[in-house]
Parts: structure tokens; C-alpha cells; sequence
């Protein structure tokens, strides 16, 4: 049986700490999904980076289809899925570097990271960067999770993706 390799809860604390996290934040949700706080392409871009790190087929391919929706070009989408940021709008990028930084450190980043980000997009958006990628990071762990239980109960053959055979 081949190792599963994607990121998952490790605990059910670490998954209710999430949804604390993001319960807490309600009342900032409507606002984010809206375009109001960030544009929704450059959400987008956060969600498919943080995917990316955590590796959810799902998520992937959910965020690749709606980044699509919101005018992202396929070979920038296609370029966030390999972790690059070619074709990115360069103002986006320093909050590409921190989604991709926040995502690996588990949602614990370097203060100074995101003091930088503070610098540069003001605390408001820093803020609903944050919140996005708590949500997304929320949505790829429990897709991962979910395909952790499968690849399980299935002795490895469920929950994972195959390479296409020759």
C-alpha cells in the first residue's frame, strides 16, 4: 500500500480550532466571498496557493473552476497549481508568498511575514487574506481527511489519485 502523502487533520482539536477560528469570523464572511474586502480573483489566487501546499483534489478543482469564472487565465491557474506565480499581477504576489508561507507553517506564520503583509495591504485585507486562507485551509483538510478515511477502510485503493497507466 503506497503512503498517503497529503496533509490532514491530525487531530479533532486542530479541526475545531479551525472552525473556532472561522466561526468567530462570521459576520467577515459575506463581505469576503463578495469581492468586497479582496477581489474575488485575487481570493481565488490565495485558494488555489494554500491548495497547492495542502495538496485536496478537491479544492483543486473546485478553485481552479471558479478562478476561471473570475477571468484568471488557465495557464496562470495551471501556474499556482505547480506553486509558481508566473503571470500573477506582481501587486498580488507578496500575499501569494505569505499564502504559500501561512499554509506551510500550518496557519502559524512568521510574525514578521505578516507584519509585511500588514505594511503592504493595510490590516483590513491583511485580515481577509487571513480569513481566506483559514477557509480554504479549513475545506482542504477535511477533503483530505475524508480521502484519508477512504485510502483506510480501502487498504489504500480509494482516496487517492492514480497516475493514468500507459
Amino acid at each position: 500500500m503506497e503512503k498517503f502523502k497529503r496533509r490532514t487533520y491530525r487531530s479533532l482539536g486542530e479541526g475545531i480550532a479551525d472552525w473556532q477560528a472561522i466561526l468567530s469570523r462570521r459576520k467577515e464572511i459575506r463581505p469576503l466571498m463578495r469581492g468586497e474586502v479582496i477581489d474575488a480573483a485575487f481570493r481565488e489566487r490565495l485558494m488555489l496557493v494554500v491548495t497547492e501546499v495542502n495538496g485536496c483534489r478537491y479544492c483543486s478543482y473546485a478553485h481552479a473552476r471558479q478562478a476561471l469564472a473570475e477571468g484568471i487565465p488557465a495557464k496562470e491557474i495551471e501556474a499556482l497549481g505547480h506553486g509558481m506565480f508566473d503571470g500573477s499581477p506582481s501587486e498580488e504576489v507578496p500575499a501569494l508568498l505569505y499564502a504559500q508561507h501561512w499554509a506551510e507553517t500550518n496557519g502559524k506564520p512568521d510574525p514578521a511575514a505578516r507584519e509585511r503583509v500588514v505594511e503592504q495591504y493595510g490590516e483590513k485585507i491583511a485580515a481577509g487574506i487571513e480569513l481566506a486562507l483559514r477557509m480554504i485551509r479549513m475545506g482542504n483538510l477535511l477533503g483530505n481527511t475524508w480521502d484519508y478515511i477512504l485510502y483506510r477502510i480501502s487498504f489504500g485503493r480509494w482516496g487517492v489519485e492514480r497516475a493514468a497507466k500507459p
